[in-house]
């Protein structure tokens, strides 16, 4: 999607209880016209976790009949896209000709490499009635040597994910390896996504990683001294043994993985080089990206 939110920061002065936390980040809702989105990422103390620099929280959106979702053909270069849905469905289409209906626990993975297009819209079957959307998005910087590679498309569906309970909790590894399990979605880098649902009370020891962030989607947390609510993000030290503990029943999402150097990004572009991020932009203007497949007719201007 369109990066258009900005968000609030707070520091988290660790001096005075903050244990395991490094920063806390609480996004500011956004309505985009009935459309509500949580930016934690990037912010300005911010701007990666591992290879992670984009997180939205879509929603949870409540569409009349004859309304939705409907996000026009925009490109992306040098990253990776992930989108994870709670409730509802989107309908992903590309320049690569792919179409593909994302539905909840599946995992939708569009690499962008040296340059893609894609829109994000819903079935009419879904707009003819009131419905729900619910869900992340997120964006994978990609290592150096694959910036450039060929744009590919990858589709997971939910049950080919691992699930397993861990101390009672209810745990998905959505990308990477964590608690015995790997995922096969496919990473450039080393990755990090895990989703855990906690009734209140449950604890649960955090794998270790290089970097790491915990967003609560749902519910709120405890972090020793430290109380996480509903919708905000904790960026983590990397400490070995980190305990969470669910005040309340919480949907979480844990992201990480490897440091990666610096990312410039602007709109829906991002690079290791601001050079390449300017030749996106005229290719963009000028029409040289390649359409959507069944999707040819609208665009997102540059803005």
């Amino acid at each position: 999607m369109s990066t258009e939110t900005k968000v609030n920061e707070q520091d988290c002065d660790i001096d005075n209880g903050c244990g395991a936390i490094d920063l806390l980040i609480q996004p500011r809702d956004k309505d985009l016209g009935g459309f509500s989105v949580r930016r934690s990422l990037p912010t300005k103390e911010r701007k990666m976790v591992g290879p992670w620099i984009f997180f939205d929280h879509m929603g949870p959106a409540e569409f009349a009949a004859g309304k939705g979702i409907s996000v026009r053909p925009h490109p992306h270069i040098n990253l990776a896209t992930v989108t994870y849905l709670f409730e509802g469905e989107i309908l992903h289409r590309d320049s690569l000709g792919s179409y593909q209906t994302i539905t909840p626990g599946d995992i939708n993975l569009m690499v962008a490499g040296r340059g893609i297009t894609h829109s994000e819209r819903e079935r009419p079957e879904v707009t003819a009635t009131a419905h729900r959307l619910h869900g992340l998005q997120l964006w994978l910087a990609l290592p150096e040597a694959d910036e450039e590679i060929a744009p590919a498309f990858y589709h997971y569906p939910g049950a080919g994910i691992p699930a397993a309970s861990i101390d009672g909790v209810a745990v998905r590894v959505l990308m990477g390896s964590a608690y015995g399990y790997t995922s096969p979605v496919k990473t450039y880098a080393q990755t990090l996504y895990v989703e855990a649902e906690l009734k209140a009370g449950q604890s649960l020891t955090l794998p270790n990683c290089a970097e790491r962030a915990i967003y609560v989607a749902k519910g709120e947390l405890q972090l020793k001294d430290t109380t996480v609510p509903e919708h905000a993000m904790v960026i983590l030290h990397a400490a070995e043994g980190v305990v969470i503990t669910a005040n309340a029943d919480s949907r979480i999402a844990l992201i990480g993985g490897e440091s990666m150097n610096k990312r410039y990004i602007e709109w829906n572009f991002i690079s290791s080089r601001k050079e390449r991020i300017e030749q996106a932009k005229q290719d963009w203007q000028a029409g040289r990206f390649a359409k959507v497949v069944g999707d040819e007719d609208e665009f997102i201007p540059y803005p």
